[in-house]
């Protein structure tokens, strides 16, 4: 048998004979690296362990420490969890199973949806299964005996899926024990490498997330190679859930949903809408300090702008149309192209520019129902939206100035140490989802990165994320559960002043086009609350919580002086709550901890007398015989201050 050359990541080369599988490569170069090993990629293509090597080649070994070769651990424990269904449920239809940032799921078609009491059994199956150590064997079929298999087993998703790969590529099983699934691979070499798995959850999730579709039945987990990892996701899921805002925000009573208003559309109450006014009355004091102009634009528009602003042909599918008897209407998405046509109501010179308007801004996006979650992914929610109007020269300092405005704003609030920069650039391929116009996103990228480098921003870069007018700087952040989102971005603008033929008259008297930056200060209001209210396990700082003080009595007898207390600290715009109920003073205190209200005043006898109050903070620090003026001065301190708790 012939010998081949094979290439490694540091570009040694090793002779191999022809016919090798990717484990025996891995095995030359170490044993501790073949046990680790999950894949190998030949040539820039991910390969199973047992592919065999038959010509002169550029491999690397993935190991589980690799983002890659932990998708494929976790989308192998997905087929074992498909496996387990089919054995226990034959008349299930197993449809996609995916892994996902934080383990895996697999959808399926039931006549009953599963409970959550059916994942006991369904992970003692799968149990079962990894005890076995079954292999995970490729196995390659014609387009027609892959439709004939599928039709049947009276499996129409799995068809459905079969009829869109183009004629004559290659399909591709994989065979677990009698399993059979439709997969691109790699697997796992067998699944007795699946040392660790957890059944999470059950949820409904239509196919294809497509509302129109039927509803199925999903199942989430989570896969690790050993038992302590897995110990450790479940203590850390355990602390996650104690600040989820979901589960916190509806305690606290900031929030809650109905389902006849329907999903993505939450409730804002009271205290969760005080809270978001607060946030909402800083920044526009603050966008004004800055030279911004407010504006306020119509919840609607007709079509016709959106196809001049391009978003009826890049968004359409993500916005609410409305039917406006001889004209169709859409929610709007977004606040640019309103602002715009202010821009274009008056001829601008250059001694105008740049121009800076901002928006507290009510938007609409129809997201799917499996995105939507909490505060944090809506239907409608409020934007703080601006755009700045400028000269190509102005564009360096204007950007620099709003990202200086944004970590500004991200250290008074607590969260600069939780946020990164990623630098989202087109995708050429993609020609539906971007404006077609190479050589301005080429410049457009370019003068962004220099923006960036001349900030010496830490960032990272990441391809098919830019808007689809241009590219954009995405502040980033995960929440409690480790997901990764953008929470605010600044973006640079080539398309849309062409399109809406923006213009200003230049220092010579001719006309020339200016730059745009959308930005925002502080993103989504009400995803901005979820990140506070995890942040914080809903114990506010003082200045953003709804209520600052809890304002408690020890007998009726002290209710009138407790009353000239509270319209003494009102008057001065402290949010004060009363308890003058006949429960013991420890039961009103617990309760107000339990609120996770700053301070608490208690008032007696001993304070009457002193014309003082005992002051108690959520954290337990008691103070006895505080005047009423020193318990204000601190508290307006910290309130003034924003400071942080």
């Amino acid at each position: 048998m012939s010998n081949i050359t094979i290439i490694l990541p540091d570009n040694s080369k090793i002779k191999v004979i022809k016919g090798t599988t990717v484990k025996d490569v891995a095995l030359s170069i170490g044993e501790g690296l073949a046990r680790a090993a999950v894949a190998g990629k030949i040539d820039g293509t991910l390969v199973d362990m047992t592919h065999k090597i038959m010509g002169d080649t550029k491999i690397s070994i993935i190991t589980m420490k690799s983002p890659e070769g932990l998708d494929i651990f976790r989308h192998s424990t997905a087929h074992v969890l498909a496996q387990a269904v089919i054995t226990l449920y034959p008349d299930a239809k197993p449809t996609i199973g995916p892994s996902i940032e934080d383990g895996f799921y697999y959808d399926f078609d039931v006549a009953k949806p599963f409970s959550p009491e059916d994942l006991y059994k369904i992970e003692s199956k799968m149990k079962e299964i990894i005890k076995k150590d079954e292999s995970f064997e490729r196995i390659v079929m014609s387009k027609k005996d892959a439709l004939a298999h599928f039709k049947k087993d009276k499996n129409e998703y799995k068809v459905e899926l079969i009829n869109v790969i183009p004629d004559g590529e290659e399909i591709t099983f994989y065979k677990s024990g009698d399993f059979i699934d439709l997969c691109r691979g790699p697997h796992v070499a067998s699944s007795g490498v699946l040392k660790a798995i957890k059944l999470t959850k059950v949820s409904g999730a239509y196919w294809k997330g497509d509302s129109k579709n039927k509803m199925l039945s999903r199942i989430y987990g989570v896969s690790f190679p050993k038992k302590s990892e897995l110990s450790e996701h479940l203590e850390m899921i355990a602390e996650a859930e104690k600040r989820d805002h979901n589960k916190i925000g509806r305690e606290l009573e900031l929030f809650t949903t109905n389902d006849a208003i329907g999903q993505g559309l939450p409730l804002l109450m009271p205290k969760g809408a005080k809270i978001i006014q607060i946030l909402q009355r800083f920044i526009e004091d603050e966008e004004e300090k800055r030279g911004y102009q407010v504006t306020k634009t119509p919840f609607m528009a007709k079509s016709d702008l959106y196809k001049i602003s391009g978003h009826w042909d890049h968004y359409k599918d993500d916005m609410f149309l409305i039917d406006g008897k001889d004209e169709i209407l859409a929610l709007r998405p977004m606040t640019c192209p309103f602002q715009f046509m202010i821009y274009k109501s008056s001829q601008r010179s250059y001694k105008d520019l740049p121009l800076r308007y901002y928006e507290t801004s009510s938007l609409f996006r129809n997201e799917s129902s499996g995105e939507m979650h909490g505060l944090t992914r809506m239907r409608q929610f409020t934007l703080s939206e601006g755009h700045i109007i400028c000269m190509q020269e102005q564009l360096e300092d204007e950007f620099k100035k709003a990202l200086s405005f944004i970590t500004s704003v991200m250290k008074i609030l607590g969260i600069d140490k939780d946020i990164w920069y990623r630098f989202s650039k087109w995708d050429p391929a993609n020609k539906k989802k971007y404006i077609d116009n190479p050589d301005a996103w080429d410049k457009s990228q370019k003068m962004m990165k220099t923006i960036l480098d001349h900030l010496k921003l830490d960032y990272v870069e990441a391809n098919g994320e830019a808007a689809f007018y241009g590219p954009k700087l995405d502040i980033q952040a995960k929440n409690v559960y480790g997901k990764e989102d953008t929470i605010i971005t600044v973006q640079i603008d080539f398309a849309l002043p062409e399109r809406f033929d923006m213009t200003y008259v230049a220092k010579d008297n001719s006309k020339q086009r200016p730059m745009v930056v959308h930005r925002s200060s502080i993103g989504c209001y009400e995803r901005t609350l979820a990140m506070l209210i995890e942040k914080y396990a809903g114990a506010f700082p003082t200045w953003i919580a709804p209520v600052q003080v809890k304002m408690i009595t020890i007998a009726d007898r002290h209710q009138d002086y407790a009353e000239e207390v509270i319209a003494k600290l009102s008057a001065l715009g402290i949010r004060v709550e009363s308890d003058f109920r006949t429960e013991t003073v420890e039961y009103k205190i617990r309760e107000a901890q339990l609120q996770k209200i700053p301070y608490m005043l208690v008032v007696g006898d001993k304070e009457i007398e002193k014309k003082s109050v005992t002051v108690r903070t959520r954290l337990g620090k008691v103070t006895y015989g505080v005047s009423v003026d020193a318990f204000i001065k601190e508290i307006t301190d910290k309130i003034d201050t924003k400071k942080i708790d």
